[in-house]
């Protein structure tokens, strides 16, 4: 059994984002790898637009929280 832990996102449309940025042929470590960060990523932006809608009094993450929380993310970094 692997070690490995599989990302939430399935394979084949991550491997789709690779090819339709240029890509012939991509290796599944290559989809594995980015499915990773991906997911880390949205993550990290999820966290922040909920910490946005709490502060807004909101329980529901809106559109507006997602836009706002990449914006924030980007910036500071």
């Amino acid at each position: 059994m692997s070690n490995q832990v599989q990302p939430i996102l399935p394979l084949a449309p991550v491997e789709r984002i690779i090819r339709k940025a240029g890509a012939d042929r991509v290796a599944e470590d290559a989809g594995v790898e980015l499915a990773k960060v991906l997911e880390d990523y949205g993550i990290e932006i999820s966290r922040e637009a909920i910490t946005l809608a709490k502060h807004a009094k909101r329980t529901t993450v809106k559109e507006e929280d997602i836009r706002l929380a990449v914006a924030r993310i980007k910036k500071s970094s």
